[in-house]
C-alpha cells in the first residue's frame, strides 16, 4: 500500500490559528430552520441561482440540466448542458459527458450565462433552451485549459463576465482531492462577449469559487474555498488590479458570494470549521503532506462525506468584510452544506451541490 502512487501532490499549509468561536455575530441561532423544501427528489444539487424580471428563478443541477422555477413554484426543464443520457446524475464519472452547471446568471439581454464546470461558458436562451458556446474549457486562457469552471458574475455596466477556474488539475468530480491537496492552482478571469477576449486577472489561487461584484462595481469579492478565505480584487480606482484579504481563518469554507437587496454580501458556507468533538479534519491534516498522500491512496472519495457535519451556515458581511450577522441551522433540519444564498422577491433560495431538494425561506431576518 505504501508503494502505491498517490493521486495528489500536496504542500504543507500552516494555519493562522484555530477558527473563531461561536460568539458575538457568530453565535448559534435557528434562523435557517424557518423554511421548507421544494421539488424533493426532482432537483438534485441546485447549485446557483438567477432570476428574470417576470419572477422566474433559474438553476442548474448535478445531472447537467438547467431548470426554470415559476412564481407559482412550477418546474420547467430548459436544456441539458452536455449529452442528455438517462444515467446523468447517477455518477460523478458521467459529469464530463452530461455537464454540470455551476454559476448561473442573467445578462443584460435576458440570456442565461452558464459556467459549466466541464464544458465552458455558455449563453442559453431561457425560452428555447438554445445554447451558444462562448468559451470552452479546452480553449482555456494563456495556454492553460480550464478544468473546473465555478463562480460567475456579470457587470451590468459593461457586460463583462468574471469567473473562476477552481483548479487547472482537478475537475469538479475530484473536488475532494482538490481540497485535500490544498495547492494554489486556481485563477480569476474575465471574458468580454463582445470581443471574445479572455484575461487572467489573478492566478495561483486556492480553489477560487464564488464571485460577487460590489454595488458600484469598483471591486469584486471572491472565495478561496480550500483555505477558508475571502479576497477583494479592485477593478477601478487607485488600487485597480490589486487584491487584498477581506476575511481569513473563517468559521467555515465559503462557496458562493451574493449581493443582497440591502447591499450586504451573503456567503454560503459549504462546510463549517468550528470544533465539535475534535478539531476539524482538514485542520488536522493541513500541515502534513505525507498524511494527505497516504489518505488519498487508501480512502474512497465518498467516505469523506462521513466527516462533514450536518450544519447550515450563512454569513452576512458588510463592504468592509466585517460580519454583520449569521444564520444557522445547527441540526440540519432544513438543509446543510450551503452553496448559494439568493434573495428574490422576499424569498431566500439556499443552494447545495448534491442534496435532492431546494430549501426556501419565505422571509429573511435583517436587523
Amino acid at each position: 500500500m505504501y508503494l502505491l502512487p498517490s493521486p495528489i501532490d500536496p504542500k504543507p499549509h500552516i494555519l493562522i490559528g484555530p477558527p473563531p468561536g461561536l460568539e458575538g455575530p457568530l453565535a448559534v441561532n435557528t434562523r435557517l430552520q424557518n423554511g421548507h423544501r421544494l421539488f424533493t427528489g426532482k432537483l438534485h444539487g441546485p447549485e446557483s441561482f438567477t432570476a428574470d424580471e417576470q419572477g422566474n428563478v433559474y438553476t442548474g443541477t448535478v445531472d447537467g440540466k438547467l431548470w426554470k422555477i415559476g412564481p407559482d413554484d412550477s418546474l420547467t426543464f430548459i436544456t441539458q448542458m452536455g449529452q442528455n443520457l438517462q444515467e446523468c446524475g447517477s455518477s460523478f464519472d458521467l459529469e464530463p459527458l452530461c455537464g454540470r452547471p455551476h454559476g448561473v446568471r442573467m445578462n443584460r439581454d435576458g440570456q442565461l450565462i452558464v459556467a459549466d464546470s466541464y464544458l465552458g461558458l455558455f449563453s442559453v436562451n431561457p425560452q428555447s433552451g438554445e445554447k451558444t458556446l462562448l468559451l470552452s474549457n479546452s480553449q482555456g486562457a494563456k495556454g492553460v485549459p480550464f478544468a473546473f469552471l465555478n463562480g460567475l458574475a456579470i457587470s451590468s455596466k459593461t457586460g463583462i463576465l468574471y469567473f473562476t477556474d477552481s483548479s487547472s488539475r482537478w475537475g469538479r468530480r475530484h473536488v475532494k482531492l482538490e481540497v485535500i491537496e490544498l495547492n494554489s492552482l486556481g485563477r480569476l478571469l474575465s471574458f468580454d462577449p463582445q470581443t471574445g477576449q479572455v484575461q487572467v486577472l489573478l492566478e495561483s489561487l486556492y480553489m477560487p469559487n464564488g464571485i460577487a461584484l460590489s454595488p458600484e462595481e469598483d471591486f469584486l469579492l471572491f472565495a478561496e474555498t480550500s483555505i477558508g478565505r475571502i479576497m477583494r480584487y479592485w477593478l477601478t480606482g487607485a488600487h485597480a488590479g490589486t487584491k487584498e484579504v477581506v476575511m481569513d481563518n473563517m468559521i467555515g469554507y465559503p462557496d458562493n458570494i451574493r449581493l443582497s437587496d440591502y447591499g450586504t454580501f451573503l456567503v454560503g458556507i459549504t462546510t463549517p470549521r468550528f470544533r465539535k468533538f475534535m478539531p476539524p479534519f482538514l485542520d488536522l491534516i493541513a500541515p502534513y503532506p505525507a498524511v494527505k498522500r497516504f489518505l488519498a491512496k487508501v480512502i474512497p472519495l465518498s467516505w469523506y462525506n462521513l466527516l462533514l457535519p450536518r450544519y447550515a451556515l450563512v454569513l452576512e458581511l458588510g463592504a468592509d468584510g466585517n460580519i454583520l450577522r449569521t444564520h444557522h441551522d445547527p441540526e440540519g433540519r432544513l438543509t446543510w452544506s450551503i452553496s448559494d444564498v439568493f434573495q428574490h422577491r422576499g424569498r431566500m433560495y439556499l443552494g447545495n451541490t448534491e442534496l435532492p431538494f431546494l430549501p426556501v425561506l419565505n422571509s429573511w431576518e435583517h436587523s
